[in-house]
Formats: structure tokens, C-alpha cells, sequence
């Protein structure tokens, strides 16, 4: 299977970019969540590789094939992908068997070919007794599975999802990311999920491309964009980390230990010398311990299996981190810092 590969693409609206010269390559039957807050464009580049948006400038190619550039765009219908809207988009006049048939009728299959086919993508997401139902008579999660398996019948190169769990609540989400992951490895289909939520992200995708403003900032794996971001944005998208302003020596590396981090917070942030630089401090890397550095609690949250603390340092920076046992608000503790990453 092709590789879907963006190359310097930009989308203007009324002169100003959406999109500003992003470059993305998109392996071979990979999951890649393109992640960022409201309006960073993320949107914006899912529908013109789609094909229901036109590139400014660049180019959009599947393979060997040109999908778009600033002077040509392939119809949606010609390019063998389908795509997943948070609002469902089904027929609400016609049965769930209807609606996931509808594509194969459009494409002219019909008969026991289209029943078979219908059959088998409601067997995947676990609808076939469903399939007589209208969709005003299913839930929230089951109407996704429905779009889920309208996707399916037409065997699509790649499958393209706007937001689809937006909707849905705390509940279904965590079922539906399921669904979601044999879905893609049952169909060995390319997948592009939009999303603001970056645990949907980190749970799902093979690839995670983080956005801010238009641009790309970074593409990594989802381990490797949580322990290594590139950027404060990044620092501050993936995951529950701190940001600390923190004076370090000239050639610390970026994987900070404990003795150099105890230097730079022992003195309230201040090395003798060094330039000033970003710290990302994982709250999961915040132990109490008594050879620590004493921080006091501003605040304690209850959140089932722990809690989640709300420290602050001597020169008042905060800094997030996990206990096992309830802290009262005030208290002056000392904690260790066991690893950072330099921004």
C-alpha cells in the first residue's frame, strides 16, 4: 500500500493561512492523530486530503498518483477514501444495513456481493443484529460503529476522522478507542484521526503530528513525543508536565538527572552559570523523599488511584505531582525530582 505524503502545503482563507507549509509523511497502514488545540489547522488538512479543500501551495500525493497541488485537485469520489464525521452523517430514513450499504450502491454493487459486504463490516463492529434498526433507535456509540462500518464496505486506501468521539461521553470514548484499533488492523487502511485530546492521541495512534497556528511542530511516535517534545507547545500539549524556567550549566544535555536539577531548584531556580532554559518535569517523576528540596502543597485533588498535588517551589514556580496519600494545603515537604527534559 501507498504512502500518503504532504509536501509544503499551505491553504490560504481570504489571504490568510490556515495551513502554512506542511510537510507530513504518512506511513504505510499507520494511525496518525494530528493533534492540537481549536483552529490550529488540523482540520483544515484533513479536508483537502480529502479533497473537500484545494492547497494554496504544495502538493498532496498517494503513491504514484498526484491527489492535489495549487492548479489541480482529484475529486473526493475518485480518490478511495472515506471519511468519518463527528456528527455521524447517516440517513435517518434509511436502516443501519442502508446506510452501510449506501456507498457500495452509489459504486454500483449490488445484490449478495453489497449484502455480503454489509454483513461482514456490521459483524466487525459488532452491529449485525442491528442492522434493521434506524439510527434514531441506536445510541450515540453505536452510530459511530455504524459510520465505522460504512467506511468498511468500500475498502478505502485511507480513512479519515474528524473528531468522531467529540460527542460521545467519558464512557463510550474508552469503548469506542477499541473499536477504533481493530478496526485498523482489520482493514489495513491508512488512518488520520483529528483530535484536541491528546489521550485519545497517545492511546490510539501509531504516530502522533502536533499542531499549533497553522504548522507542524512534531511527528513522533507516542513515546517518544512524551518523554522528548520538541518545544515548550509540545511540553505543554502532551501530557500533565510542568514547565519550569531553570538556570543550567552550559553543557547540560537535555536528559536531566537528579544532582543537576537539585542544583537548579536548591537555589531557587539560580545557577551560578548558564543560560536560562525551559525544564519539562513529569509529574509521575515528583516523589517525596527526605533528601529532597522542600516544597510546600497549595493544593491536594483526589482523582480515585492517587492524588494530584499542586506544589510551589521557593521562587514560586509550580509543579505538579502524584501521591498516594492525601497532603493539607500548606504543608512544607521535601520532594525529589528524578528527571527532566530541556525544551
Amino acid at each position: 500500500m501507498a504512502q500518503l505524503i504532504l509536501n509544503h502545503v499551505t491553504k490560504n482563507f481570504g489571504g490568510r493561512p490556515a495551513v502554512s507549509d506542511v510537510t507530513l509523511t504518512v506511513r504505510k497502514q499507520g494511525f496518525l492523530a494530528l493533534l492540537g488545540p481549536s483552529g490550529c489547522g488540523k482540520t483544515t488538512v484533513l479536508r483537502m486530503v480529502a479533497g473537500f479543500e484545494q492547497p494554496t501551495d504544495g502538493s498532496i500525493e498517494f503513491g504514484e498518483r498526484r491527489l492535489a497541488d495549487a492548479v489541480f485537485s482529484l475529486p473526493p469520489e475518485k480518490r478511495n477514501m472515506a471519511m468519518v464525521f463527528q456528527s455521524y452523517a447517516l440517513w435517518p430514513h434509511m436502516s443501519v444495513a442502508e446506510n452501510v450499504g449506501y456507498p457500495l450502491k452509489v459504486r454500483g454493487v449490488s445484490g449478495e456481493a453489497c449484502r455480503r459486504r454489509v454483513t461482514e463490516a456490521l459483524a466487525l463492529v459488532k452491529l449485525q443484529d442491528f442492522a434493521e434498526r434506524r439510527p434514531t433507535a441506536l445510541s450515540g456509540g453505536q452510530r459511530q460503529r455504524v459510520a465505522l462500518a460504512r467506511c468498511l464496505v468500500t475498502e478505502p486506501d485511507v480513512v479519515l476522522l474528524d473528531e468522531p468521539l467529540a460527542n460521545l461521553d467519558q464512557h463510550l470514548r474508552k469503548a469506542m478507542e477499541e473499536t477504533f484499533r481493530v478496526f485498523h488492523e482489520r482493514s489495513g487502511a491508512t488512518m488520520i484521526y483529528v483530535t484536541h485530546d491528546q489521550a485519545e492521541a497517545m492511546a490510539l495512534a501509531t504516530d502522533v503530528a502536533v499542531m499549533a497556528e497553522g504548522r507542524i511542530l512534531q511527528v513522533a511516535p507516542p513515546a517518544e513525543i512524551y518523554a522528548r517534545p520538541e518545544g515548550r507547545v509540545v511540553g505543554g500539549l502532551i501530557g500533565r508536565g510542568s514547565i519550569l524556567r531553570l538556570r543550567l550549566p552550559e553543557n547540560a544535555g537535555r536528559q536531566l538527572d537528579w544532582p543537576l536539577l537539585r542544583q537548579a531548584l536548591g537555589d531557587g531556580g539560580q545557577v551560578r552559570a548558564g543560560p536560562l532554559a525551559d525544564v519539562l518535569i513529569r509529574p509521575e517523576h515528583v516523589h517525596r523523599a527526605a533528601d529532597g528540596i522542600a516544597m510546600r502543597t497549595v493544593s491536594c485533588v483526589f482523582e480515585g488511584e492517587r492524588f494530584a498535588l499542586d506544589l510551589t517551589l521557593s521562587d514560586g514556580q509550580r509543579l505538579k505531582a502524584y501521591s498516594s496519600v492525601a497532603m493539607a494545603e500548606g504543608t512544607l515537604a521535601p520532594f525529589v525530582v528524578s528527571g527532566g527534559w530541556r525544551l
